[in-house]
């Protein structure tokens, strides 16, 4: 299973033969301008939200390469109305088993608008079943207590927004970790604008210090999970 980053909480999950793309925000994103976006061919784009940050290139890879979209229902609806009919909506609790394995939408602690200003529903995060591993993908949130929920999942990785001001900054995603009870941490929402700039070694350094693996991958680069 391997992971790319391609940018703010744009990531690449590379599982069971399928491609998994969450959040897909590159072009408008200056860091990430030398990432090809119409070289990205995923079977599945996963949307935690509807911020113009996460969804920026959702239509443009959609179409480009017919990946079926994972969302809450309200923006499954959203997509609809825009002659994009190659979705799976979803609601917070829901799990439903695809040809890669299985996925469930839990909660987020955010706020959630589409572009147009229409209601994106509810912010949601993923957890992902596959291989035998499982992978939470937070979305933009806040530190909440529900995260103690997924402390029976025995998560094999996380990959939590650290780049505060909008979403939890890295005090807050040291404590997530306790809470979900996983110690292997992808950060991602941080550096993208001035207000979310993270000094990277602090995070690196307050991480191992709570006995922490926190993975900041480059933009292009990939883990293996």
């Amino acid at each position: 299973m391997k992971l790319t980053y391609f940018g703010h909480s744009t990531v690449q999950i590379e599982v069971a033969g399928k491609t998994l793309l969450f959040d897909p925000f590159i072009t408008p994103n200056q860091l990430a301008a030398h990432i090809d976006v119409n070289s990205l061919k995923p079977d599945y784009i996963l949307v935690s939200h509807g911020h113009g940050d996460h969804i920026a290139d959702l239509e443009t890879i959609q179409k480009s390469s017919g990946a079926k979209v994972i969302c809450i229902a309200e923006i499954a609806g959203w997509l609809g109305n825009k002659g994009i009919d190659n979705t799976h909506g979803m609601n917070i609790g829901g799990s439903f088993t695809f040809d890669f394995g299985k996925v469930k939408m839990v909660y987020a602690l955010h706020s959630s608008s589409m572009p147009d200003g229409s209601y994106g529903g509810t912010p949601v995060g993923y957890v992902i079943h596959a291989e035998g591993k499982k992978i939470y993908f937070a979305g933009d949130t806040a530190l909440t207590y529900d995260m103690k929920l997924l402390a029976e999942e025995n998560l094999d990785w996380a990959i939590l927004p650290i780049g505060d001001n909008y979403t939890m900054g890295i005090d807050d995603a040291i404590k997530a970790t306790d809470f979900i009870n996983c110690k292997d941490i992808i950060g991602v929402h941080y550096d993208t604008f001035p207000v979310i700039k993270i000094d990277t070694s602090e995070a690196q350094e307050k991480f191992l210090k709570a006995g922490l693996n926190l993975k900041l991958p480059a933009i292009g680069d990939s883990v293996e999970l």
